[in-house]
């Protein structure tokens, strides 16, 4: 596999130069947390070889970004104890800062750029990411570049927007096969000898204090401190890059095989538990991509050829395998393609116009019941089977995936207006979800109200052409008493 880096890739954030008198390379990690399949990390590595450098790795985690609680702060943490544990073992300086107090954080990226030759950083496309890298880049002294590591296609190798699954899924079968060889490095330390670091600029160090060595002794500090909200606890699920890696190797043994079959099912557990490590970049989907592709003794002579856009056959592996890849490149990167070229990917207003006209012409329509935002958060409407997937929401931090389809479909249902009831859809997935505020799980959102999808008929109340569903339905067609037991009120 080729390892250089395309320069699709990789994209100038500022006019800056580069200064190669600089003291270090400074790769600031904000969107792929992560030490494997990286490659802003491999290119920060790059530049360090180059110009005979040392390397910095700079992860933060500011406390007043929106929606931090407990819950996500304590993933964001666990994550970066494991990057304090394997950086620690490598000629690489880990900086780890964790902000206590509101903007207290403020100032250290530019303080540590006037110290670097270049800046790298990544380029992640939704949240508050692109914002925070831009102004960034207007304030670092020398050169700042993002890199995508995303997914399997470069952000910029598509030039417009999909409206459809089918139609990006053609535009991979076409485009895709050029850059499966052009994976991130496993490893892109290894074997690399890099000059070492003597100390940090200890007037920087001493305003925002490095917590990589407590990290390494307590991996799980005390979150109660922070300005953050701790009435959304942290769950069990542990995140971190080796955390990922363990989830990634138990779905590939236990459960791949019944993905395709049994993955609608709640009561089966076969979904691959990937989602909130993908989200925070405790993993690559080129990684996941390479695991499951070994499984399948899988090479690119057995790649179909004919770009027919359909779901399956394509790729030439398994059924559960194609299940899979559907997922993590089709539907994932179909969420990535919009938030990387439409910076109001999150607004009403971007939703397909039969789908904006359709609600419209219904949104008069009565509402059989309606609620607010605090009964949906308390799981505490009529529909049992609406509350079990909002508890598990609120108490997991995950929905099911066909469960997350349903959920939003009753919000839809039960609020006055579909403008309305997109930002409760919104907030509660932000505020609980571990995957939630990224580009896959803005896609499940605005698929609810259309967006991706086709009309529907029969035309039907409040829906009128948006594809409708009903927990009776649900019922029927799914294996759920397991989870209605673990999740619903009697």
């Amino acid at each position: 596999m080729d390892s250089r880096i395309t320069q699709l890739r990789i994209e100038a954030c500022n006019e800056a130069p580069m200064h190669a008198d600089g003291e270090y390379v400074l790769y600031w990690m904000t969107g792929f947390r992560r030490v494997g399949f990286n490659f802003s990390l491999q290119r920060a590595v790059e530049w360090a070889r180059e110009l005979r450098k040392p390397l910095v790795v700079l992860e933060a985690l500011r406390c007043d970004y929106p929606w931090s609680s407990d819950r996500l702060h304590r993933f964001v943490l666990d994550g970066m104890a494991a990057n304090a544990r394997r950086l620690g073992e490598r000629a690489v300086t880990y900086y780890a800062y964790i902000e206590g107090r509101r903007a207290k954080g403020r100032g250290l990226l530019k303080a540590l750029a006037s110290h670097a030759c270049v800046v790298v950083t990544d380029d992640y496309p939704a949240f508050f990411l692109p914002r925070m890298v831009a102004a960034a880049a207007a304030q670092v002294p020398v050169t700042l570049e993002k890199v995508d590591s995303n997914g399997l296609l470069p952000l910029r190798a598509a030039e417009r927007v999909f409206e459809t699954a089918y139609s990006f899924r053609r535009f991979l079968q076409k485009n895709l096969v050029e850059h499966l060889s052009e994976g991130p490095r496993r490893d892109p330390l290894q074997g690399v000898q890099l000059q070492r670091l003597d100390a940090l600029p200890a007037d920087i160090v001493a305003r925002w204090p490095n917590s990589a060595a407590a990290l390494l002794e307590d991996p799980q500090p005390s979150l109660a401190q922070l300005p953050i909200d701790h009435a959304v606890p942290a769950t069990e699920l542990m995140g971190g890059e080796s955390a990922a890696s363990a989830v990634l190797e138990r779905f590939l043994t236990e459960r791949l095989s019944s993905y395709a079959e049994d993955r609608n099912h709640p009561d089966e557990g076969a979904t691959s538990g990937l989602s909130p490590y993908l989200h925070f970049g405790h993993i690559s989907s080129h990684q996941v991509f390479a695991e499951l592709m070994a499984r399948e003794n899988w090479d690119t002579d057995r790649l179909a050829g004919a770009a027919n856009g359909k779901r399956s056959g394509w790729w030439g592996v398994s059924e559960s395998a194609e299940a899979l890849l559907d997922q993590l490149v089709t539907w994932r990167e179909l969420g990535f393609n919009m938030s990387a070229r439409r910076e109001d990917y999150d607004r009403y207003e971007t939703l397909p116009a039969w789908a904006q006209k359709t609600l419209a012409e219904h949104a008069g329509d009565p509402r059989p019941y309606v609620y607010g935002l605090e009964d949906l958060e308390g799981a505490a409407t009529h529909d049992r089977i609406w509350n079990a997937a909002q508890t598990e929401l609120v108490r997991e931090g995950r929905l099911h995936n066909y469960m997350r389809m349903l959920w939003g479909k009753k919000i839809l249902e039960w609020s006055p207006t579909p403008q309305e009831a997109l930002p409760v859809m919104i907030e509660l997935n932000n505020k609980y979800a571990l995957d939630g505020r990224d580009p896959n799980s803005y896609s499940g959102i605005f698929w609810c109200l259309g967006r991706y999808d086709r009309p529907w008929g029969p035309e039907r109340p409040i829906f009128g052409k948006v594809r409708y569903m009903s927990s009776e339905n649900t019922a029927r067609k799914l294996r759920l008493s397991a989870y209605l037991e673990r999740y619903a009120a009697p």
